[in-house]
């Protein structure tokens, strides 16, 4: 898919991690939690249903391994998966490893405070983490 690209909230607000065989997968910028975004590399798509059955199960699957590998490696208390699209139309679905006391638990991590970039060291340390825990799973 050549022509796909993120809308440009998503490249302006999250950094690329990898590409899996439906989504391109982004990590948030904002350090105060783990927070993935699952793009699919569809063009013209704003809802699921949008997706033939295949593709459906193939974002679910990226989705669910991708969560639970990220909530096993960092010991997080919650998995939130979530596909909104109020503020950004293009499909993209949300990972986010949650912790009790985090900085907006229990609440949604949406409008809660300023977000907190990271920096380049914690970042690129971050990216070979994910690498590492996404390299053996399952995701076909």
């Amino acid at each position: 898919m050549s022509d796909f690209e993120p809308d440009a909230r998503l490249v302006e607000d999250s950094y690329p991690v990898t590409e899996l065989p439906l989504c391109q997968l982004r990590l948030m910028n904002d350090a105060r939690y783990p927070w993935l975004v699952l793009v699919p590399r569809r063009l013209g798509i704003s809802e699921v249903y949008q997706l033939d059955d295949a593709e459906q199960q193939q974002l679910w699957r990226e989705a669910t391994a991708v969560g639970r590998a990220l909530k096993e490696c960092l010991h997080g208390d919650k998995l939130n998966i979530a596909s909104l699209g109020n503020v950004v139309a293009q499909l993209h679905v949300h990972v986010i490893v949650r912790r009790h006391g985090d900085a907006a638990w229990p609440a949604p991590v949406w409008g809660q405070g300023e977000p907190e970039p990271y920096d380049l060291d914690t970042l690129a340390a971050m990216r070979d983490q994910l690498l590492a825990q996404i390299e053996g799973l399952e995701l076909t």
